[in-house]
């Protein structure tokens, strides 16, 4: 999970994204009036990730006039700006993600965290790769086992939505964020008659 402070201006964004991207990315110059993937990938601190590109980009100019966001998408290459299209998030409340939100999306959540920090107090599970021999394999294990895992309150109603990040990372303030992730499936052990439900595996945030 990692932390962005938005551009204030339309400049520092153009000056910020137009970098030239790293040292042996020889194609890319920076200050070209074109941001490229490669550009993007560098402050937003990802090689190939196209969907945490677009996280990170729509959190990074969200303070921006829309007009001025409009400007900077505008002044992404073509193959960039296809994929901004294509991985642009839903901005959702916590309480509209069940029915609205989308697995494998890129989702924006706002509301105020509160960290889970027993099992007791919530068992949901996810399903976790491995190798059996030859052959992969899926196993179900408890997601506070991999992750920090919130429960993210919405403002405007009593209702709360489960987020996610690494263990890694620095814990989540809890007063009021913008989270920024993907939306996955967390699923309940040996009950196939439950419906699986979901929760948003957080990448980026933003206080305010």
């Amino acid at each position: 999970m990692k932390k962005i402070t938005p551009y204030p201006s339309l400049q520092e964004a153009k000056e910020a994204l137009d970098n030239g991207g790293r040292f042996y990315n020889l194609l890319t110059k920076a200050d070209d009036g074109v941001i490229s993937k490669a550009e993007l990938g560098k402050v937003a601190g990802v090689f190939n990730d196209k969907q945490k590109m677009m996280l990170f980009l729509t959190l990074a100019i969200s303070d921006l006039h829309v007009n001025d966001q409009n400007a900077i998408v505008h002044t992404l290459s073509e193959d960039l700006r296809a994929l901004y299209h294509q991985y642009k998030p839903q901005e959702l409340l916590p309480s509209e993600v069940a029915t609205q939100g989308e697995l494998s999306s890129n989702v924006i959540l706002s509301g105020i965290p509160k960290l889970i920090e027993s099992k007791s107090d919530f068992n949901g599970f996810i399903m976790i790769p491995t190798m059996a021999g030859s052959v992969m394999t899926f196993i179900m294990v408890p997601i506070i086992d991999e992750y920090d895992v919130y429960e993210l309150k919405d403002e405007a109603s009593a209702a709360s939505f489960t987020i996610a990040h690494t263990k890694r990372s620095t814990k989540l303030p809890e007063k009021k964020i913008k989270v920024a992730g993907v939306l996955k499936e967390l699923k309940a052990k040996e009950d196939e008659e439950k419906a699986s439900k979901k929760f948003l595996e957080a990448v980026y945030y933003v206080e305010g």
